[in-house]
C-alpha cells in the first residue's frame, strides 16, 4: 500500500532506471518541508529539496490541485540556490 496519495503516471515514471532510486522517504520529505515552492498555471504544485543523501540533489515533487495527491518526482538538473 502506497505512503501517500499518488497518481499512475508517478508509479509509470518510477519504474525508470534514473527514478527508481528515488525513495519515497526523500519525496515525503520535499511534500511536507520544501525548500521552495512554486504554483503551476494549471493550480499544480511544485516543490523543491535538497537530498544530501543523494548528492545533496534538488528533487522536485509535482502535487495536483489537492495539495496532496504526488503526480511526478525526479531530480531537477536546472535547479539553482537563486530561486530561493
Amino acid at each position: 500500500m502506497p505512503s501517500f496519495p499518488r497518481t499512475q503516471y508517478l508509479d509509470h515514471k518510477r519504474r525508470r532506471s534514473d527514478r527508481s532510486l528515488i525513495e519515497d522517504e526523500w519525496i515525503l520529505k520535499t511534500v511536507h518541508n520544501p525548500e521552495y515552492q512554486t504554483v503551476q498555471l494549471d493550480g499544480r504544485i511544485r516543490r523543491w529539496r535538497r537530498i544530501p543523501e543523494f548528492d545533496n540533489k534538488a528533487l522536485r515533487v509535482i502535487l495536483l490541485e489537492d495539495g496532496h495527491t504526488v503526480h511526478n518526482a525526479f531530480f531537477d538538473r536546472d535547479f539553482t540556490e537563486e530561486r530561493l
